[in-house]
């Protein structure tokens, strides 16, 4: 089994030495955990030449902009990560949902750019990646896999996408437009749920040594980004929209299971807050809540297993969304149709209507998540859930499509409008939702087992360490060890005393 991500001392010193002069004549400076955090720490002669830098191209100043600050031309820096509130007009609860805005991130227009540089990051300055030989391989279902390759190309490495080949049609061309070569997308088998022909795959490419497998669903690195970065951005954007409300309560923080990564950012609230931590997966692939399988459509959602940086000790509560709601819910929002609905029907605000195409399929999947948890808790007007919306619409306009056409018949007026409204959004309930006792987390916990410990070789020892809450709060020294790692790497390569 690899290393994890773990390592906070330099590995080989002939491959850090490699990097570090390929890098160097790359022009790339590497930013510190800490300056993704507060992007205020960046250093100003960074900060004077990112306004000219287009934050959808290969450039290495957009390593700067891997954090949630990017103002709404994505160019600038916001004093506070851009998020919409979601009001009871849609929601039907009175309870606030905050949710902050991933398609703000360069290149890849998703928040999973910043769990790719997480991961690739800690390997280059402990000399353990070469950029020079290595390939880096980055399994994913949903946006993982771009972020990676994104970052790959800004650091002078031959980036490897490994997805599903039933993903939406836009990722793909996406991916065809970044990669060095047309073999770096390899397609397996299946859609979102299947994730163990991935894990098939990269042990397939991990024979060669000079494959590097980037898993995020066992990369510490990701959670690591998530839990610091992520964790912290929230925290920013809570305080900021509750301000003027004293009584605000942060109840709870809701998202999409994923690889795990982003769920670590409720740690943080966790223990900062007292916020609960929610979990939510598709109904048709319930694991965690049912021990389930299957398939289904909300990309971003990764299944039939546990993720390796999942802290399930710590989750509170688990809730399953259907794909049927989040591809209908889609069209609603997206459609001329149905946004004249909720403008003339529902009288849904101009503000609200424009933030709408920032919700994909995942973020939708964590609103619906967020108003059921609302409606078990019996929040009210002072209690707020916080959660993300991971990604915009633009990444499935050809899913849209399919959606119209085999749930619609290749229209959708004014009635299906209606229906969705009522019978997706309206008739949102409690069920499949389940606060977790000790033993249904041990049970989830233990279902890991299967996955890490039988097909992926993880010790057991390494496997239940994972067990206690300080196992994961340990996690956070690798923030000040690694940081000083990059700025002595950066020392090394000189590029950032020549701006």
């Amino acid at each position: 089994m690899a290393t994890l991500g773990l390592d906070t001392k330099i590995v080989n010193s002939t491959v850090y030495e490699n990097s570090g002069n390929r890098l160097k004549d790359a022009g790339v400076v590497l930013p510190t955990f800490s300056q993704l955090a507060d992007p205020g720490t960046i250093p100003a002669s960074i900060k004077n030449r990112l306004g000219a830098v287009d934050p959808d191209k290969a450039d290495p100043l957009n390593l700067f902009r891997v954090h949630w600050y990017n103002a709404m031309d994505r160019k600038g820096v916001a004093d506070t990560p851009m998020y919409v509130e979601i009001p009871q007009a849609l929601s039907g609860v009175p309870a606030r949902i905050i949710m902050l805005l991933g398609n703000r991130f360069p290149m890849i227009r998703a928040h999973k750019v910043l769990a790719a540089y997480g991961c690739l990051a800690p390997r280059v300055v402990t000399g353990q990646y070469d950029p020079s030989s290595h390939r880096a391989i980055w399994p994913s279902t949903g946006n993982y896999c771009r972020g990676g390759v994104s970052i790959s190309r800004i650091m002078e490495c031959r980036g490897v996408a490994v997805l599903p080949e039933n993903m939406s049609r836009e990722r793909f061309a996406w991916l065809e437009d970044w990669v060095t070569d047309p073999s770096d997308i390899i397609r397996t088998p299946g859609s979102e749920s299947n994730v163990k022909e991935i894990y098939d795959a990269c042990a397939e490419l991990d024979k060669n040594p000079q494959n590097v497998i980037f898993n995020q669903f066992c990369e510490f690195g990701n959670y690591v980004a998530h839990r610091y970065c992520t964790g912290s951005a929230i925290s920013r954007v809570f305080e900021a929209a509750t301000k003027a409300s004293p009584k605000a309560r942060l109840a709870a923080y809701v998202s999409a299971s994923g690889s795990g990564g982003t769920l670590a950012a409720g740690d943080h609230l966790k223990r900062e807050y007292g916020s609960k931590i929610v979990a939510v997966e598709a109904l048709e692939c319930p694991t965690l809540l049912y021990n389930g399988f299957g398939e289904h459509n909300i990309q971003g959602i990764g299944d039939k297993h546990i993720p390796y940086v999942h802290n399930v000790m710590n989750t509170d509560f688990v809730t399953a969304i259907s794909d049927e709601a989040t591809d209908q819910l889609d069209v609603l929002f997206n459609t001329d149709t149905g946004r004249d609905y909720l403008a003339d029907r529902q009288g849904i605000s101009t503000n609200l209507l424009d933030a709408l195409p920032d919700l994909g399929l995942s973020s939708i999947c964590n609103l619906l998540a967020a108003i059921k948890t609302a409606k078990y808790l019996n929040l009210g007007e002072d209690d707020v859930i916080m959660t993300v919306a991971t990604d915009g619409a633009e990444m499935y306009g050809t899913e849209r499509d399919k959606t119209i056409e085999q749930h619609f018949g290749g229209t959708f007026d004014t009635v299906n409008a209606a229906e969705v409204w009522a019978g997706k959004l309206n008739a949102v309930t409690t069920d499949h939702l389940q606060e977790l006792s000790h033993m249904d987390r041990q049970r989830i916990f233990n279902l890991g087992y299967y996955t890490w410990v039988e097909q992926q070789g993880v010790s057991l020892e390494d496997f239940n360490a994972r067990l206690d809450q300080s196992f994961w709060d340990g996690m956070l020294d690798l923030v000040p060890a690694w940081d000083a790692m990059i700025e002595d790497f950066n020392g090394r390569t000189g590029v950032l005393q020549g701006l």
